[in-house]
């Protein structure tokens, strides 16, 4: 009989994780097993749901006369991105995606506690970086997007039987190397590190 080869440990369940946002192209930090500080603001409570993240490709098939099947593709373009329902809908870091605001302009006057805004009839930009950690006990997946923004957002229901969530859609951009993700893992040796 054929010997299948399995390990528990080479699975990444999404047990737990988070995401975060600072200025365009800011650094990711050195350290995995630590949470991003300084310029990294939370975004806090994730739904049960958790990070969703997706990969979206065209092709071009290239069929050569007498055939049916392409003998070639060429893939046309090529976008990922990463969406969450956020539940701290009153978190400054937060509302700033959600309406496309500075983390300062959505900070509450420290002496009111009021703030004031208004949405602007005119989109513009709004490029930021984001970190989204994925964790299952001690192991680690963190994506690191240097150039990205918010392309869409849900509808917002405000109802006595559902928690109001900011459902979003990250998408990530190439940066000044062309690349749009940063991976890194970490599935610490106590638990059998990578095995090959």
């Amino acid at each position: 009989m054929v010997q299948i080869e399995r390990s528990a440990d080479l699975t990444l369940v999404g047990a737990n994780g988070g995401g975060w946002v600072a200025p365009r192209r800011t650094a990711q930090p050195a350290e995995l097993e630590e949470a991003p500080t300084g310029l990294w603001k939370p975004l806090g409570a994730v739904n049960g749901d958790g990070l969703n993240q997706s990969f979206e490709e065209d092709q071009e098939s290239f069929i050569p006369w007498g055939l049916t099947t392409p003998f070639r593709k060429v893939t046309t373009s090529s976008e990922r991105s990463f969406s969450a329902t956020l539940w701290e809908t009153m978190r400054p870091a937060v509302l700033s995606l959600m309406y496309k605001k500075t983390i300062e302009e959505m900070t509450p006057d420290e002496v009111t506690g009021k703030l004031q805004f208004a949405e602007s009839g005119t989109g513009q930009p709004d490029p930021r970086a984001f970190i989204w950690d994925v964790y299952d006990g001690p192991a680690i997946h963190r994506y690191y997007i240097p150039e990205g923004e918010v392309t869409n957002r849900g509808d917002v229901e405000h109802a006595t039987t559902a928690m109001r969530g900011y459902e979003l859609t990250f998408s990530a951009y190439p940066d000044e190397a062309g690349n749009t993700i940063y991976h890194s893992l970490y599935v610490p040796a106590a638990i059998g590190g990578f095995d090959s």
